[in-house]
């Protein structure tokens, strides 16, 4: 009996196995190929982004834009520029503004546009103390991920309300993040701009510093010529401080030191109004 059912049963198994065996090399090919895939996709996609990257390189953008795009002054002499993102807010721009007047010392505020529309009075106040007003985008965008016209709207609609508040369109734009795409800056340099980032970042944006820390920071790659990035707006729950507080005594060091503390037009020598 047993061994009837076995012949019976015995060509069923030896289908089915041959069945499961031709499945599973399938599968396995078809995963290959699904693998082989995905990576050639990837690759691609990677090897763009590294491209991206190296197009945004700010010594490549320099060297390429050697008089439009700049990480800093001559290094010749002791002179350093104080600059500060974000501007205006109602809260930290005047309580800077006034360290600034009681030291007497002039800066550049990269000024947001629609900031400045809702504190005009002090996108004055800064222009009338003698401070120099830069361009700092519309809504704070990351400008390298916009078309070269949506990357126009946002630098001339700051422009108009600036210049409707103090007279002049700003020469200097700053980007968000300090990044920008190669086209950009070539239709800025046309149209009049430079565009100005920094090489010493006080890091105040992050994690709320104290004044200790961002002093450290700033003295790490202080020198001759050197553009000092801070901020002077606070974005939601941002806590400026540590910025605030840091001041004076960033002040007092750099002067002690020998430096003279200057605005963008007086140490890279262009204008402060296109």
């Amino acid at each position: 009996m047993w061994n009837a059912t076995r012949k019976k049963w015995l060509p069923m198994m030896t289908t089915a196995l041959l069945g499961c065996l031709l499945l599973n090399v399938h599968a396995d090919s078809a995963a290959a190929s699904s693998d082989t895939h995905m990576q050639r996709q990837i690759k691609p996609a990677a090897e763009a982004k590294k491209q991206r990257a190296a197009d945004m390189s700010w010594v490549k953008l320099h060297k390429q834009f050697p008089n439009a795009f700049l990480l800093n002054g001559p290094r010749h002499a002791r002179r350093v520029a104080l600059t500060f993102d974000d501007a205006p807010d109602s809260k930290y721009t005047p309580a800077i503004l006034d360290v600034l007047a009681e030291h007497h010392v002039c800066a550049t505020f990269f000024v947001v546009g629609t900031r400045a529309a809702k504190y005009p009075a002090m996108v004055k106040r800064i222009h009338n103390e003698g401070h120099v007003i830069g361009n700092h985008s519309y809504n704070h965008a990351v400008l390298s991920t916009l078309t070269l016209t949506n990357y126009k709207k946002q630098i001339g609609k700051t422009d108009t309300i600036i210049k409707n508040i103090i007279g002049y369109s700003p020469h200097f734009i700053r980007p968000p993040y300090g990044e920008m795409l190669p086209q950009q800056i070539r239709w800025s340099e046309q149209a009049g701009y430079t565009i100005v980032n920094w090489d010493v970042d006080s890091v105040d944006w992050k994690n709320n510093p104290s004044s200790a820390a961002v002093l450290k920071n700033i003295k790490k790659t202080l020198q001759p010529g050197s553009i000092v990035l801070q901020h002077a707006g606070g974005g939601n729950g941002q806590n400026l401080s540590g910025t605030l507080n840091a001041l004076p005594k960033l002040i007092y060091l750099l002067k002690s030191k020998g430096y003279e503390l200057v605005t963008l037009p007086e140490l890279v020598g262009q204008s402060a109004a296109r």
